[in-house]
């Protein structure tokens, strides 16, 4: 569950708190492009204040109107649909031949709202099982694999962090790369045994171990929604990281340096028995090039990438730190020659 939907259900319960009726908007499933994804969810207020989006915006007018029209009357969940037609679609700002349905739940106090805020915010991964005829729903633990399942009869939804993220080194860049990893939904371990840079350590939301990084990572037990970051610069703690880290199903394994560093780093790592293949999933020079220098600008390259990864996008060599500069040389080589 994305931070957005969190705020959605934080803010519910405080409306419900209040003694405000609240509508409760999910998508529940998408044909062909759709602004927002399955999951995500819209608060709306008896008076139409919301919270929280499902479309570019269109959709949410008219579910403010419906509210501020006929109230928030309903006793039990309903499923809509929008923008079945091309004029429909149109209307609602949906691209040509995007069809989205949205189950529309009116919550009460019974709902567990509440308590699903709490579980999510103790860093649990839970689904809710909601009963579209009696509305009553029902929380229990999930795994990671889980998504959204809308039959017409339930809906489940998960909720808490899915993905794991390991940063070894807790220097500025880290903290900048933590801090904007949390707010994608990343559980953040940071692991730098030097006490000088974790004393300081203030990233909310993230937790710090001091142990070595590769016992770190084995005591994680990193699986496929897992990331791996190394940002020390130094190779007696990142290479223990990458060294333990490769042989994992991690999606993202990556190290900060220069080329020059990476493949220095690269020819290090051969001596700890990786196979070319285990060495190939290392990326490094992390990030994606878009000339960025400051900790802030470095932390969006790398966390661009990692990002790609994880919906499984593959890059264009152009857009990676290594073939983006390579590309440059070539350039400047050739202006050269030409001037």
């Amino acid at each position: 569950m994305d931070s957005v939907n969190l705020e959605v259900l934080k803010q519910s319960a405080r409306w419900l708190d209040e003694g405000r009726r609240v509508l409760l908007v999910t998508v529940v499933k998408t044909w062909g492009s759709s602004p927002r994804p399955e999951g995500a969810m819209l608060a709306v207020r008896d008076d139409g204040r919301v919270v929280g989006s499902v479309s570019g915006g269109c959709i949410e007018d008219d579910l403010i109107e419906r509210v501020r029209q006929r109230g928030i009357t309903q006793d039990t969940p309903e499923a809509v649909r929008y923008g079945v037609s091309a004029e429909e679609a149109h209307r609602f700002g949906l691209p040509c031949g995007g069809t989205i349905e949205l189950v529309l739940e009116p919550l009460t106090r019974a709902s567990g709202i509440a308590e699903l805020c709490a579980a999510v915010e103790s860093g649990r991964l839970v689904a809710r099982t909601l009963d579209m005829t009696t509305g009553a729903a029902r929380i229990e633990s999930a795994r990671a694999a889980d998504g959204v399942s809308f039959n017409g009869r339930t809906l489940l939804t998960l909720h808490g962090p899915r993905f794991r993220m390991l940063v070894i080194g807790a220097g500025q860049l880290s903290q900048y790369l933590c801090s904007i990893a949390v707010g994608l939904d990343y559980q953040v371990t940071v692991c730098d045994p030097r006490e000088e840079y974790t004393d300081g350590w203030e990233v909310p939301g993230t937790r710090v171990v001091r142990s070595m990084p590769d016992d770190t990572v084995m005591d994680m037990k990193l699986d496929e929604r897992c990331a791996v970051i190394a940002l020390t610069h130094d190779p007696k703690l990142d290479d223990l990281a990458l060294m333990e880290a490769l042989k994992t199903p991690a999606f993202y394994v990556g190290a900060l340096g220069s080329r020059r560093n990476n493949a220095a780093r690269r020819e290090r790592l051969k001596e700890f028995d990786l196979s070319d293949a285990e060495l190939a999933r290392l990326h490094g020079p992390v990030g994606i090039y878009i000339g960025s220098r400051t900790p802030p600008e470095i932390a969006v390259s790398i966390l661009a990438e990692v990002t790609a990864a994880k919906n499984g996008v593959s890059l264009p060599e152009l857009l990676q730190v290594e073939g983006a500069k390579a590309a440059r040389e070539i350039a400047g080589r050739g202006e050269t020659c030409d001037a």
